[in-house]
């Protein structure tokens, strides 16, 4: 018992599941906030801010960071791993997102708007903007300074 608190205290992975939680549960709040309704859809969904996945990979990035050292191969590792995430959010998905929009407009308007000649309409929000990539790493900063300094 004593080894699973102490990996619960201290392990950095640990640290990256509480920051994807929070982000999370940041996105329920903030949609409630905007649009005076629970959307808990919005905990498991990607998109919207701030970024989970930033968060996630920036906490992890910073915990190994903290733990074992600003030079260590793994700090290298988990930084390059953050960025490849975070760019993927802000560029590919956010671009694919875009597209589905379209798309959804071009089958709304081509099928009197319904969608019975396709499987369904397409998930729109799948990436985030730059902001909310930023927001997200800077929430996993914080929370690994939090766990681990």
């Amino acid at each position: 018992m004593n080894s699973f608190l102490s990996f619960c205290r201290d392990s950095v992975l640990v640290t990256a599941v509480i920051a994807w939680f929070l982000a999370q549960v940041l996105k329920v709040i903030f949609v409630l906030i905007k649009d005076k309704k629970i959307d808990f859809s919005r905990f498991i969904g990607a998109g919207g801010m701030p970024s989970s996945h930033s968060s996630f990979v920036v906490s992890l990035a910073m915990g190994v960071g903290l733990v074992s050292g600003f030079s260590s191969t793994a700090f290298a590792i988990s930084v390059v791993l953050a960025l490849v995430v975070m760019y993927d959010a802000a560029g590919v998905r956010r671009a694919a997102g875009q597209q589905a929009r379209i798309l959804n407009k071009i089958v709304e308007e081509w099928g009197k708007e319904d969608f019975k000649n396709t499987e369904k309409k397409l998930k729109e929000l799948l990436g985030h903007t730059p902001v909310e990539v930023f927001a997200g790493a800077v929430l996993g900063i914080l929370i690994a300074l939090l766990r681990h300094l």
